[in-house]
Order: structure tokens, then sequence, then C-alpha cells
């Protein structure tokens, strides 16, 4: 139904007859004369003024006055305020008059899409760490049907909205509180900017709290998963295994080390003592850049003068020391399968032993030194199953995970006993597929795992299931898996034994290993020979040859 305007018709605010005030003979507000309303009646019957209430109206009445079925009075019947549901009063329901008029038709405020209040909640959750605009309803409908406090002051600049804010220290809502208030009377005061405060009593379900904040880009470097960042390269890289004799020389200077060595060459005779206190304070790759400052100083080639100036041993040692690692053993392999015959030992030792990026700098190497293949060269010179084996390392592809599967090294070690020990004859394709493609770790796991399923060690079962090289290099791989500063601290034991020097070895294991873990080796050799290795090479060489050595594994101690 509608309602009418200010003033309203029968049945509005004020209302009419039952309403406020009440029609002569009603029981309303102020009482009839007559009644025995307040202040009191005076002596005589009389109230005030003149002897009756206030004013008193025939049939009396008190105050306040209760209400008749269908009379007015306060709080007033259906009809008057707070109006009920359906009832007329104020404010007006939409499409009546109301006070203040609003600016369109539909009354004041204007209606919304839902009534009621508080407003249903947003689908989304609270809050949703935007500002959302919430369609409000009817504030005067609902207020007065929800039975809110009245704001009696209509001037207000919050209007009902007003009351509406004050209503949620009485009532607070179940649901989403972003409140809204009305639009102001065309001419009125401003309106505040409006508030999203949540109802004190409200505490959100976790789910529906509002995310974190995101910084604003270029705040901070974007996380990256651990996937992503192992994907990014696909390079090998190189293994650190110990620790070195010859490190590097700090306030290395390219220049000043060219001008010791050139007065070292320069005139009659050559400081050899000079040449060697060089070459052994620096480090590989500090000894790279000299070869650049000194070809740069004066013109020449370092490595063409110092074998000029040099001979016998001496000699050798110092150019190998001014190669990379990976051109030296290059020009090592070379030198094993050059000419006639094979240094089956030299192929083992070298491509057995290294790291996949140290192979695989090694046939970089070998390439760009000789323009030969390597691989190519290997199945050249030789055959079977030995072959197979160091054709299988050149690929330097071995798995490097420092993780163990004990179930795998289990099942790899049931599969060496079955392809060995177990049967008659040997399966020496698998011992070739497990001993050149698991990592160190994961073949110790399986070493260990070996021994307990009979008598013999895998080092007893290789030595009586294979013979010649191909046994020398699984054994190898075994003793480089165990423990390889020993495999290498027993080569250099087994170069100076006895009668004579096998210098070539000695050379080598020295130059290629002092940067990488000769402490380690000399460790191991002090350990098992109760000498050091300094001793034992002083006991086997002599001159300059000596000295370089001895300056390459940290002197005789």
């Amino acid at each position: 139904m509608s309602y009418g305007g200010y003033p309203p018709a029968p049945g509005g605010y004020p209302p009419a007859q039952g309403g406020y005030p009440p029609a002569p003979g009603g029981g309303g507000y102020p009482p009839a004369p007559g009644g025995g309303g307040y202040p009191p009646a005076a002596p005589g019957g009389g109230g005030y003024p003149g002897g009756g209430g206030y004013p008193s109206v025939p049939g009396g009445g008190g105050y306040p006055p209760a209400p008749a079925p269908g009379a007015g009075g306060y709080p007033p019947a259906p009809g008057g305020y707070p109006p009920a549901p359906g009832g007329g009063g104020y404010p007006p329901a939409p499409g009546g008059g109301g006070y203040p008029p609003a600016p369109a038709p539909g009354g004041y405020p204007p209606a919304m899409p839902q009534p009621g209040y508080p407003p249903a909640p947003q689908p989304a959750g609270y809050p949703t760490g935007a500002p959302v605009s919430m369609p409000s309803a009817d504030y005067g409908a609902s207020v007065g049907s929800a039975g809110l406090p009245y704001n009696p002051n209509p001037t207000s600049s919050m209007g009902f909205a007003g009351a509406a804010y004050a209503a949620t220290a009485f009532r607070p809502p179940s649901a989403s509180a972003f409140r809204q208030p009305a639009a102001p009377a065309p001419g009125g005061p401003p309106m505040p900017t409006p508030q999203y405060t949540p109802t004190p009593q409200y505490n959100p379900p976790p789910a529906q709290r509002a995310p974190a904040p995101q910084s604003a880009p270029g705040a901070q470097a974007p996380i990256v998963p651990t996937q992503q960042l192992a994907s990014m390269s696909m390079a090998p890289k190189a293994v650190k295994r110990g620790t070195g004799t010859v490190k590097e020389k700090s306030n290395f200077d390219g220049h000043k080390e060219a001008e010791i060595l050139r007065k070292a060459m320069k005139g009659i005779g050559t400081d050899e003592k000079a040449i060697i206190g060089v070459v052994t304070a620096c480090s590989n790759a500090q000894r790279q850049r000299l070869l650049i400052d000194y070809k740069t100083m004066y013109g020449k080639d370092l490595v063409k003068n110092l074998k000029s100036e040099l001979k016998s041993k001496l000699e050798e040692v110092v150019l190998d020391l001014m190669m990379t690692p990976a051109l030296f053993d290059a020009h090592q392999l070379r030198k094993a399968m050059k000419g006639l015959g094979t240094d089956e030992a030299v192929l083992i030792e070298i491509l057995c032993t290294r790291t996949n990026q140290e192979i695989v700098t090694i046939k970089e190497a070998y390439k760009k030194e000789f323009s030969r293949n390597l691989e190519k060269d290997v199945i050249s010179e030789t055959s079977g199953h030995f072959q197979r084996l160091l054709v299988s390392m050149t690929q330097g592809a071995r798995r490097e995970d420092p993780t163990v599967d004990q179930a795998k090294a289990k099942a790899d070690a049931k599969a060496l006993w079955d392809a060995g020990e177990k049967k008659w004859g040997t399966d020496e394709s698998q011992f070739n597929v497990i001993l050149a493609s698991r990592s160190f770790p994961q073949l110790r796991a399986t070493f260990e795992e070996y021994s307990k399923l009979g008598k013999y060690s895998i080092e007893q079962s290789i030595k009586r299931e294979m013979s010649g090289d191909l046994e020398k290099g699984m054994l190898t791989i075994v003793d480089c898996v165990r423990n390889t500063p020993k495999y290498f601290s027993d080569k250099l034991y087994k170069s100076m034994k006895g009668l004579g020097t096998d210098d070539d070895t000695l050379i080598r294991i020295i130059v290629s290993r002092c940067e990488i873990d000769m402490v380690e080796i000399k460790q191991e050799f002090h350990r098992d020979h109760k000498q050091t290795l300094g001793k034992f090479i002083a006991g086997d060489t002599s001159g300059d040859y000596k000295k370089i050595l001895l300056e390459l594994v940290g002197g005789e101690s």
C-alpha cells in the first residue's frame, strides 16, 4: 500500500484518529480532560489547569494511558510508529512521499533491490580485498521492520543511515557488515566518505580472509622453484674432491712474473731456480694468464722460450704445467695411443678416474689439439669388453647424484652376483652396465651389499672372473670408488719402488693431482708406507727435477 506525503493523510504521521495526539474520546496522550492523567488532579477532582487532567477529557485516563484495542497511544497501535509491516507511519514505504522528499519518485531514501538490514553477504566472501559496492535496502522500512532504534533527529546529515550504523551496537549482523549510507537530499550537508568497517563481533572464517597484499612490481626478485633453477644450466659442474698442495698465489701480478721469467732466460745461461719458483707458486689458471702477459709484453711465446732454455725432465715438468689440465690429459692420451702399441694403463688411469666435466673438456681439447675424435681413437686401439668399458668412460655420463637408493644397491649387487659368482662363466656386460653408469656413492652401497651375498668382495670376484686390461680397468673403477687418493698413492709408490723410476707415471700423477687432492694422497702414502711422499721422491730423483717435484708436492715433510 502507498503512503501519503507530509503532513500525511489519515493513517500517516502524525496519525489521525487513534494516532498522536489522540482525537477526543481516545485514550491517547496527552489525556483528555477529566482523566486521571499527569500531573495528578487537584483536590476536588480537578486536574491542571482548572481542576481537570492535563488536559483532561471526559472519561478520565492516566499517563501513559493503556492502549485500547483499535485506539491510539504510545507506543501506538498498528499505523503509528514504529510502523508495522504493511502499515502506515514514518518513514514512508517506497512509493510514498516521505520526508524529506526523495530526489526521485519513490521516497527517501530510495528503494534498493534488496530490502532489509543488514544487507546479504557477497558471494565472494569477506572481505574481498577491494572496495565493493553493495546494494542497500530501504532504510526506513528496514529499520522499522527490524525494530531498530529510531533516530529522532531527521535533520542529521546521516539520516536513517546513522540509525543503521548505531544499530550495529545492539544487533550485530551475522553476515557481511559493509554499510553504505544513503545519498543526501539535494542541498543538504555533504555526506562523509563511506567507511567499510566490520562489525566488532564478526570474525570471518579463515577460508574467507583476504589474501596478503602483493608487493609492487619490481619490489623484490621473483621466487624461482628449485626444479626450474636446476634446469637453467645443463652443463656438468666440476666436483672438488680434495685439497691440493699448489694453490692460487695471492696478489698475483702477471706482468711482474713475466719480467722474472724474462730475466731468468735472457742472456747466457738460465736461472732454473727462478723459473721453478714462478711456475710452482701459482695456480694453473694464473699460469694461463702469465702466457698472455708474457706475449703481450715481449711479443714472444713463453712455451717456446722455456723449451729452448730447459732440458731433460725439468723441461718436461715445466711444459706440462703450462698446459691446461684438459690439454695435458689429451696429450697423455694421444701419447699412449700414438705409434706402435698402446699404453692401456694410461687410458685406464685417465678415463676411469676423471669426472664427467673433466671427460667433456678432455674430449674437446683432444679434438682441438689433434683434429681427431678421442672415442674413435680408443676404438681403433682397443678391443673386446675392455674397448666397451673405455667407450663407456669416454661418454662422461656417469650419474653424479650424491643420494643413495638402498633398494637399487641391493638389486645391483644381486645382478653382479648372478652375472659372476653364481653362474658358469661371466656376463661382463652386466658388470659394465653397473660400474660405468652408477654414481660413486651408489656403487659404494652396492659393494657393501655385494659382500653380504657370499664370501668374496667385489674386488676378489673381479679378479676371479676377469683378466688382463678389463680386470685392471674395472679394478681401477672400484679402487676410485673406495678411495681415489689411495689409488694414486699406490701408483706413485709403484712408480718409484725397486730399481729405476717410472718417470712418466710420477710426473703425470703429480702434475695432474697437485691442485686436486695431493694433500690426501700424501696422507694415504704415509699411512701405508710409513714414509712421507716427499722423502720417497727425494730418494728416487735428483737435481732440478727433484726440486720442482718437491715444490709441487709441498716439500719432503
